[in-house]
């Protein structure tokens, strides 16, 4: 696939997808939401892909919303296909990716920016971030996950607030509410997120991919995260990541993780 609207590059195996609309503040289209399927679908297949790094183009925006334009038309059938589409192939995509993938939130990450950053399982803000959730200010609500995934992390009652009111938040109230994992200046988002990246690739691919999948069953419906953890511990014990953990402990060395 050709990309127009995002950019892809990977070195010592990180890679990083920077969402390039810098007149239109990196907002969601159509094309932009395939493309990031696309990529995210085609580096986790990419066995040398070990963490992805998310940001987008500039110092003004993440993503600084959906493409209003592209749907103000929409009937009701087609504003729910609209919703369905884009999370089926990106926000929850993301989210159940078995490669862990850091959101650099490097400015406005509003409406389907922010629910774009809240699929992601880390989220690192520069200092002049600003979120929010402002579509009922459109008449019309959250679509792509954002009633489900902003209450799981800060709470019903802020998350409520949030939503009704169309507000925004700075960086260091949206770290204080754990919207945000770090706030870093600006100049030093993508180094710090590449900090995190290297600590994750110390350890087991394997193991990751199981944990998020059973950190995510805790938050699905007719599932027991429970349940799941048991079963992913269970499975890590016939891994060939898992017999070099345990031998490098126990030979007192680093371990060589393969990612079997």
């Amino acid at each position: 696939m050709t990309y127009e609207n995002i950019l892809v590059a990977s070195e010592n195996s990180i890679a990083t997808i920077t969402i390039n609309r810098p007149t239109k503040l990196n907002a969601l289209n159509t094309r932009t939401i395939k493309e990031l399927h696309h990529a995210f679908e085609s580096l986790e297949k990419n066995y040398d892909t070990r963490v992805i790094i998310l940001t987008g183009s500039g110092e003004k925006a993440f993503v600084a919303g959906a493409d209003i334009a592209e749907f103000a038309q929409f009937s009701v059938e087609e504003g729910a296909q609209l919703a369905a589409q884009g999370q089926d192939i990106l926000f929850n995509f993301v989210e159940n990716l078995k490669i862990p993938v850091i959101a650099a939130v490097n400015g406005f990450a509003l409406g389907g920016g922010l629910e774009l950053a809240m699929s992601c399982h880390i989220r690192v803000a520069s200092d002049n971030a600003k979120m929010g959730l402002p579509e009922v200010s459109l008449g019309v609500i959250p679509g792509y996950g954002g009633t489900q995934r902003l209450p799981q992390l800060i709470g019903k009652g802020r998350a409520m607030e949030m939503i009704m009111t169309a507000g925004m938040i700075g960086a260091d109230e949206a770290y204080r509410n754990g919207l945000a994992n770090h706030v870093v200046p600006q100049a030093e988002l993508l180094d710090f997120c590449n900090g995190i990246a290297s600590k994750i690739m110390k350890n087991s691919p394997v193991a990751i991919t199981k944990a998020i999948k059973a950190v995510n069953a805790n938050f699905k419906d007719g599932e027991n995260g429970y349940e799941t953890e048991i079963k992913s511990f269970g499975k890590c014990f016939g891994t060939e990541d898992f017999k070099e953990g345990t031998t490098a402990f126990l030979e007192k060395r680093k371990a060589v993780f393969q990612g079997k």
